[in-house]
């Protein structure tokens, strides 16, 4: 039997990005599934629209937008209504324009796409196409359309039981130059990267990443995949529980 694949992002239905993932998990299966919000909903995190109705739009055979959905809701109603009693084996976020990396994830709509598949069942893997915003903001697809195929596939097959998402990067290096894959923990900056950012109209401002805080690890994500030009893939868990911890705090808090 077929994979089933869902795929979501957070850049809406009709992003490039989606176009790009579309591709890959048609090269895996013939049965993919793609519902999605029907506009942009980057830094939506994990947001759920309790209390709020949501539409459901048909835009083709397998193909759906929730309007005003987040990731996360776009995952819920496909795998618990839209799939039917077959949810989906794999659930694919992406392809995001822009890097996910670090704590920025804690944010990303593409990672929580990823981690609600997770979490109702499915392998999920998150997947960014990286940029170096030092130069321009344009997104060059061409990693995540040479190297995405081949990444799914090994996250795929060394996915173990569902307690786990994978949160994947594709470098903005040629693509020929490409390292390979590596296997790294999320860059823990030194604070958040989030700040207040004054807006030129009076009275307003933006929540924006004006700068990454530094030091950065070697081998984190950031900069293996900024400057030593890997796919990364960094595997997060599902259960965020510290449990050495908790089992040392254990019977030593009391009222």
């Amino acid at each position: 039997m077929s994979l089933r694949i869902l795929i979501t992002n957070d850049d809406g239905v009709d992003a490039p990005g989606i176009a790009i993932m579309a591709d890959i998990a048609r090269a895996l299966s013939d049965d993919v599934w793609i519902v999605a919000p029907d506009g942009n909903q980057s830094g939506a995190g994990h947001r759920l629209s309790f209390g709020h109705e949501l539409t459901i739009e048909a835009r083709g055979p397998r193909r759906f937008a929730v309007l005003g959905g987040s990731p996360a809701d776009c995952v819920v109603a496909g795998m618990t209504h839209l799939l039917g009693d077959r949810p989906a084996d794999v659930v694919l976020s992406g392809v995001n324009a822009g890097q996910n990396l670090g704590d920025i994830v804690n944010c990303s709509g593409t990672a929580a796409g990823a981690r609600e598949g997770a979490m109702q069942g499915a392998i999920g893997i998150a997947m960014s196409q990286g940029v170096d915003y030092e130069v321009s903001r344009e997104v060059d697809w061409a990693n995540a359309k040479a190297h995405g195929l081949a990444t799914a596939r090994a996250v795929i097959a060394a996915a173990q039981g569902r307690g786990h998402y994978y949160n994947v990067n594709f470098p903005f290096c040629d693509p020929a130059t490409t390292r390979g894959i590596a296997v790294v923990p999320l860059q823990r900056f030194s604070r958040s990267p989030f700040r207040y950012y004054p807006s030129d109209n009076a009275g307003k401002f933006f929540v924006a990443i004006p700068e990454t805080p530094l030091p950065l690890d070697a081998g984190s994500d950031f900069e293996t995949m900024r400057r030593d030009g890997y796919v990364t893939v960094t595997p997060l868990m599902l259960q965020q529980t510290d449990i050495s911890l908790a089992e040392r705090l254990n019977g030593t808090l009391s009222l």
